[in-house]
């Protein structure tokens, strides 16, 4: 593979992504309001289901998530032997030590320091939503928090070529591992059917497209790469409005709940992308590998734990919720990442 071609697979932040905290915060607004004025359309559509599934949110899922696949060359995989160091630093901080802390500070934070404070019966399913946020590596978003680094393409493609192969065989089991960890109820015929059709489907789907597009040329590519992340961006605000449309009610009784939820992810980003950082720069990896890296554990595949969220645990869990406020805080919080690490270049290359 060329490095042109994997430098087309990183695009600038558009305005709309920029801003997509806004229009996320909106979606919520806009959700609560339309489930006060139309509760019976929303609780019909939150019921159209086969095998513990909603279709909508299934439909929505694929329309977000498949445009972010085809940016994935997964030929790109043989790249990773020329920045070992830092692809073994990624692997231990995303498979590791992130779904772990994750874990563990949903335990410290929900269970015990937060508790008197959420409702008791959702306690649980919080934290499931904090780990599946956690165990879901970034995909599509990596690629833009890459270039406002000046991050190595080539590595970037790899890295989340590999990551994304490691998902469709180890997000299942250790989402059923910390499920049990944390003595919360494994439902393993859906988490199965969630990663059938949310990850093992829309790879296939992505790589068919992808193959299709290709020989059309770059620019096209690139034209049909633009388009169809302007429908998943739509699609993720689409579930969102039907999200909040169901939660509405037990988020206006208790509004801190979102606050709450916020900062054990926050605490987790700080800590996931130092700790790739500085073991990177300690390990001797150039600036360029450290900064996707870092960036790459500390940012989620939200789209995936959303929709994982809603089919194991269903639109009013508290696990829906949680992922959620992962969406509500992702951007703000890697821009505030990005331009850390940016600042500390001299820093890093010093060492």
């Amino acid at each position: 593979m060329k490095p042109t071609d994997s430098r087309t697979d990183l695009g600038s932040m558009s305005r709309f992504e920029r801003y997509l905290t806004v229009w996320v915060g909106l979606c919520i607004l806009l959700g609560i309001g339309l489930g006060k004025l139309l509760p019976e359309m929303f609780y019909t559509l939150g019921a159209l289901q086969i095998a513990h599934v909603n279709l909508p949110v299934g439909v929505l899922i694929w329309i977000m998530v498949i445009p972010m696949l085809i940016k994935v060359d997964f030929k790109a995989l043989h790249q990773v032997k020329h920045h070992a160091r830092g692809i073994a630093v990624t692997l231990v901080v995303n498979w590791v030590v992130k779904p772990f802390s994750m874990a563990l500070l949903g335990w410290i934070f929900i269970k015990h320091l937060f508790a008197p404070f959420l409702p008791t019966e959702q306690i649980d399913s919080y934290i499931a939503g904090l780990i599946l946020l956690a165990a879901a590596p970034c995909t599509a978003m990596v690629f833009v928090w890459s270039r406002l680094t000046k991050g190595d393409p080539l590595f970037t493609l790899s890295q989340v070529a590999l990551n994304d192969t490691i998902m469709v065989f180890a997000f299942a089991p250790l989402v059923g591992l910390l499920l049990g960890i944390s003595a919360i109820s494994v439902p393993w015929a859906t988490l199965a059917t969630s990663v059938a059709l949310y990850i093992v489907i829309p790879v296939i789907a992505a790589q068919i497209i992808r193959r299709r597009l290709l020989p059309r040329g770059d620019a096209y590519f690139q034209k049909v790469i633009a388009a169809l992340g302007t429908w998943s961006i739509g699609a993720l605000l689409l579930t969102l409005i039907l999200l909040f449309a169901l939660q509405g009610e037990a988020i206006l009784r208790q509004p801190i709940v979102i606050v709450l939820l916020a900062i054990p992810i926050l605490i987790q980003v700080v800590f996931n992308s130092t700790l790739a950082y500085l073991l990177n720069r300690a390990v001797g990896e150039k600036h360029s590998v450290a900064c996707p890296s870092a960036l790459i554990g500390a940012s989620n595949f939200f789209e995936l734990a959303v929709a994982a969220a809603i089919s194991l645990f269903g639109f009013n869990s508290g696990a829906a919720l949680a992922t959620v406020v992962g969406v509500l805080i992702e951007v703000p919080v890697m821009l505030v990442v990005v331009k850390a690490v940016n600042a500390s270049k001299e820093w890093y290359d010093g060492g």
